[in-house]
């Protein structure tokens, strides 16, 4: 068991955490402290269920709930951009990030079942 800084999905989810953190700042007041938070704290928790995962013997059942996760944060980006709170660049830069973290989860639980 590695550390879980070293993990490329830990890294990349780091990363995303910190985009949205930066880009939740530039929401209407109205979305900010609502969907914001739950951005950033689905984003959080993200990143402890991939520590969890790493530190666990049976990592299955914990990489299916931080998949979960990545698809609760890309539904609320979505719904970000339905609102516009956010433009396509950066909407379109913010779905790469999280489409990079869940093929990483993705393929951290297919070898997890081999």
């Amino acid at each position: 068991m590695g550390l879980h800084d070293d993990l490329p999905v830990y890294k990349a989810s780091y990363d995303l955490l910190l985009e949205i953190f930066k880009f939740v700042r530039h929401f209407n007041k109205e979305f900010k402290y609502t969907v914001g938070d739950s951005l950033k704290k689905e984003t959080m928790q993200l990143l402890t269920l991939i520590y969890r995962a790493n530190s666990n013997h049976d990592k299955s059942l914990i990489i299916q709930q931080a998949r979960e996760k990545v698809e609760v944060i890309r539904l609320l980006m979505r719904l970000m951009m339905d609102l516009k709170q956010v433009n396509m660049q950066k909407f379109v830069f913010i779905n790469e990030k999280i489409e990079m973290v869940s093929r990483q989860l993705v393929g951290w639980q297919k070898s997890q079942r081999t």
